[in-house]
């Protein structure tokens, strides 16, 4: 019996790629993210029978148009909430370049935490333990996890067996599906970041 469960990123907002907005209140999707993830969401296949959501309201609009497509519930995860980036939080990438604390984690993302926020490691940890919980509790069926681009890059990471130092090599677009399956073997890496068409 074959689990699917689809790790899908929120669609496009206004802030993406200059502010490091970790879990800042009222991020909400723009008209380009709200088309992205409408063609995300015909993508999915098998119709899912469970949606998830980080409780980020980008992440949740996300979720309510995946799961309105097939007449589902959303239900909130903590597990799939987006990395705390403490400190760092609101701030603009062109400010944090200055910093030498954000410079090493990026250099050392396995061993490097942000000021007062959380480690990769843990988040990796927390994804995980989440993921291998559905797959013991919903097996056979088709779910749908609506998060971040840090908690999806920590699980491909992990059953990919990436170090977390080299997760510059994994990206994560914007409403991009990537899928591990679950069988009696164990839970593997099917494909990651399918980016919705142009």
């Amino acid at each position: 019996m074959t689990t699917k469960l689809h790790m899908i990123r929120h669609g496009h907002h206004p802030l993406l790629g200059r502010i490091l907005c970790g879990r800042m209140p009222g991020v909400e999707l723009d008209d380009q993210g709200l088309r992205e993830v409408e063609i995300c969401a015909a993508l999915i296949d098998p119709a899912p029978t469970l949606v998830q959501s980080s409780p980020q309201l980008r992440a949740l609009q996300t979720a309510d148009i995946i799961a309105g497509r097939y007449r589902l519930p959303v239900e909130i995860a903590p597990a799939l909430d987006e990395l705390d980036a403490g400190d760092w939080t609101g701030r603009s990438f062109a400010e944090l370049e200055a910093d030498p604390i954000w410079r090493q984690w990026n250099e050392k993302r396995a061993s490097s935490t942000p000021p007062n926020g959380e480690r990769m490691a843990a988040v990796q940890q927390r994804i995980v333990s989440h993921i291998a919980h559905l797959c013991d509790e919903r097996r056979g069926e088709c779910i749908v996890l609506v998060s971040h681009a840090e908690p999806i890059r920590a699980a491909i990471m992990h059953y990919a067996r990436i170090p977390l130092d080299e997760f510059h090599s994994v990206d994560v677009a914007p409403a991009s599906i990537s899928t591990l399956v679950a069988d009696s073997t164990g839970i593997k890496l099917h494909q990651a970041n399918q980016k919705v068409p142009a």
